[in-house]
């Protein structure tokens, strides 16, 4: 199996390059990035983009299979159009490009809320992208939706306290739909729906 993988110097993403470096399955990794990670090994290779010139390297977007664990938030981006551009420009650009590449699967983090219709900014990126990727006519698309993640050594101070009050509740026996879950145990699901399930298109929500 020959991957790609977007975002990979993220909390998901970074596990998720781990689990695809250590499978035997695995053949190619091709991650993209903005600059160089320092990971090296014999099955990987880092090409460090521009991500607003396609131009330059959509024609690079080949392989079986796409990852996509891009993201920010709008205090790292510093502002909505920034972060619109992390979270669905960069992201559509190369769902679009593997598309017209041939690449048969496309695996996409989303949120739990996305809507196109929501109040919530975030949210409505998230079912933004949730739509115009599926419209692009994958053979197999996998679209995760989990719950809140935890993160390693996060420095989100407000994700870090809502993972703590959902625990809270789910002590109780409350909220269990919102359990948070982590980063690698995301990764690995990821990886054993794009391994075992059928090639029927479908949206995977995490409960």
């Amino acid at each position: 199996m020959k991957t790609l993988l977007i975002g990979a110097t993220g909390a998901t993403g970074s596990d998720l390059l781990k689990l695809l470096l250590d499978d035997d399955e695995v053949e190619s990794v091709d991650i993209f990035v903005r600059r160089n990670t320092g990971v090296e090994h014999p099955k990987l290779t880092v090409h460090v983009i521009n991500f607003e010139k396609p131009e330059e390297w959509s024609h690079l977007v080949k392989g079986d299979v796409l990852f996509s664990c891009l993201g920010t938030t709008r205090k790292d981006a510093g502002s909505k159009a920034a972060q619109w551009k992390v979270d669905y420009d960069y992201q559509y650009s190369f769902a679009k490009a593997a598309r017209q590449n041939g690449v048969e699967c496309y695996v996409l983090v989303s949120a739990m809320n996305a809507s196109s219709k929501s109040l919530f900014f975030y949210s409505r990126i998230k079912g933004k992208l949730d739509e115009d990727v599926t419209n692009l006519g994958f053979p197999k698309l996998l679209i995760f939706k989990p719950p809140s993640l935890i993160r390693k050594e996060s420095d989100r101070k407000m994700e870090k306290m809502g993972v703590k009050v959902i625990g809270f509740f789910n002590r109780l026996g409350l909220m269990k739909s919102l359990k948070p879950m982590s980063t690698d145990a995301l990764a690995k699901k990821m990886l054993d729906d794009v391994r075992y399930h059928d090639k029927r298109s479908r949206n995977v929500q995490i409960k």
